[in-house]
């Protein structure tokens, strides 16, 4: 005896009437797709901004022939013995690498400063010009090995 199915079972199951049900998901991802667009579509776009005021000129901190940087154990960055952030190391950076003969940058963390924080220092350093870095005092890292 066969059994009768009906027009329901027949518009959303793809195989045999008569085999087992395979759901057909084609609809259902049709409709999950064009919710996806509707939700990125009503999105609001962003009503605030914030203002960061970067600085220029370096605080008035000289650019040296030879200028010292170093890194402490406490992440502090010091450009010649003053404490600056990354944004100032990189606009002092730029202000050495300016001039007629550009200024040596003396990079000299210490033994037990942070890798992150040193990595970010000689990436900011070369992405603003910084040619010329020597590495004195490499000798304290013997330990470490």
């Amino acid at each position: 005896m066969r059994r009768r199915r009906s027009a329901f079972h027949h518009s959303i199951f793809r195989t045999d009437p008569n085999g087992d049900p395979d759901i057909n998901t084609t609809p259902l991802i049709d409709v999950m797709l064009v919710m996806l667009v509707m939700f990125i579509i009503t999105i609001p776009p962003p009503t605030h901004s914030v203002d960061v005021m970067l600085p220029t000129d370096g605080r008035g901190i000289p650019v040296e022939d030879k200028n010292s940087v170093t890194i402490d154990t406490a992440d502090v960055i010091r450009w010649n013995d003053e404490a600056v952030d990354l944004a100032e190391l990189s606009a002092l950076v730029k202000q050495a690498a300016k001039r007629p003969e550009p200024a040596t940058i003396l990079f000299a963390p210490e033994a037990r400063a942070r890798y992150l924080r040193v990595d970010e220092a000689i990436g900011a350093i070369r992405r603003n010009g910084g040619s010329k870095i020597a590495f004195p005092g490499i000798d304290q890292y013997r330990e470490l090995i």
